[in-house]
């Protein structure tokens, strides 16, 4: 994609499995850019008044799913925006064609010890639950090859989130 298809983008849209860094990468590129930062899964929750373990609990992950498509839905209505969206946005084909629409699309990666590291002790991730290292390597295992319809993709396990975000500005100029 060249320079200027990328400035036609009217958002960066951050994708990747959990842990990867896309809040806190995605904080620093709004800050960077004079751009609003937009966490779907805040999004998620402001809409169901509750949160992400308890719409998992109450209502089950296709319910979370459905109102992850809709506010990703309404967020990409609007421009100048970094957006960091769940680690599962990417599995609904809807989402991936709107996202490619709408943004530059970003995947963010890590190794899976560093993954398993960052996320291991929040209670806040429900697809965790019980042996956080072996459900890493599934979901892992299961979504190894969802990502790959973005734009870039940049490994975070070894950088700051300064340095990704620097990266990914980086290469949406090139």
């Amino acid at each position: 994609m060249n320079p200027e298809e990328i400035s036609k983008k009217r958002n960066i849209i951050l994708i990747g499995f959990m842990g990867t860094g896309k809040s806190s990468v995605g904080c620093k590129l709004a800050e960077k850019l004079g751009w609003t930062f937009v966490d779907t899964d805040a999004l998620i929750e402001r809409k169901e008044s509750l949160t992400i373990p308890e719409i998992f609990a109450l209502h089950g992950e296709s319910r979370f799913r459905e109102t992850e498509h809709e506010v990703l839905h309404e967020a990409l209505r609007q421009s100048s925006q970094i957006i960091a969206t769940g680690g599962g946005a990417v599995l609904r084909r809807e989402n991936r064609e709107l996202m490619l629409e709408r943004g530059w699309v970003v995947a963010l990666t890590a190794a899976q010890d560093v993954i398993v590291r960052r996320v291991e002790q929040d209670p806040a991730r429900p697809l965790l639950q019980g042996n956080a290292r072996q459900r890493v390597a599934e979901l892992m295992e299961r979504r190894k090859d969802v990502y790959g319809f973005a734009d870039v993709t940049i490994d975070t396990t070894d950088l700051t989130v300064e340095a990704i975000a620097e990266l990914i500005l980086a290469r949406r100029q090139v």
